[in-house]
């Protein structure tokens, strides 16, 4: 097997800001960057850098911040990659995981890594059931938005009752006791124009 590619990816926050300092000297075959806030999750450049790096190749960042928005993203993107055989680099730090069984300190700094991300999550967990008690005894606490504006839902109200009057205004009026006679008179009138036709066809068959 050859030497693999070493792929770069870049990110800054915002369009006015330039990538040139990240990877500055790093020789790459292959470059992909991105412009967007490390919240978006629609980074198309970090796609297809992912999607371009076959096994052997590295993909090469400049720190741990630019290709994730947590450490649980960074995580799951890294091991992504080395289970695919990709090597993942960060020049800043001076990682770099290759998710070989041979490399033990990768897989401590991997570990370790884990468990922060998990200590993030229960932090943020946390943050929120405090946040929600305070806001509950301020009485300022109002749970999620609704999805409909009040006039929406008073709109679809009144869909709901217009199809449910239609629906059973012709069973209402069968069940006025003025319209019971009509109605019946109308049936028994059908069954006979009925009885009728069938005679009259049967006639004309046997003539």
């Amino acid at each position: 097997m050859g030497k693999g590619q070493r792929v770069g990816y870049r990110r800054v926050s915002s369009a006015d800001q330039s990538t040139d300092r990240q990877l500055e000297g790093v020789a790459l075959d292959k470059e992909f960057e991105d412009k967007a806030s490390g919240k978006d999750t629609n980074r198309p450049g970090l796609a297809k850098a992912i999607e371009y790096a076959r096994d052997g190749d590295t993909l090469v960042i400049h720190s741990l911040d630019r290709m994730a928005r947590n450490l649980e993203d960074l995580l799951r993107t890294v091991r992504a990659l080395n289970a695919k055989g990709v090597t993942v680099e960060f020049v800043k730090e001076h990682l770099i995981f290759t998710g070989s069984a041979v490399d033990p300190m990768a897989n401590l700094m991997m570990a370790m890594l884990g468990a922060f991300a998990e200590f993030e999550r229960s932090l943020i967990r946390e943050r929120q059931r405090e946040g929600i008690v305070l806001a509950k005894a301020k009485g300022i606490y109002t749970g999620r938005k609704p999805s409909l504006t009040a006039a929406q839902v008073e709109q679809v109200r009144a869909r709901v009752a217009g199809r449910r009057t239609k629906g059973r205004r012709g069973a209402r009026v069968r069940r006025e006791p003025g319209n019971r006679l009509c109605v019946l008179a109308a049936s028994r009138r059908r069954r006979i124009e009925m009885t009728s036709f069938a005679a009259s066809r049967s006639d004309r068959a046997i003539a």
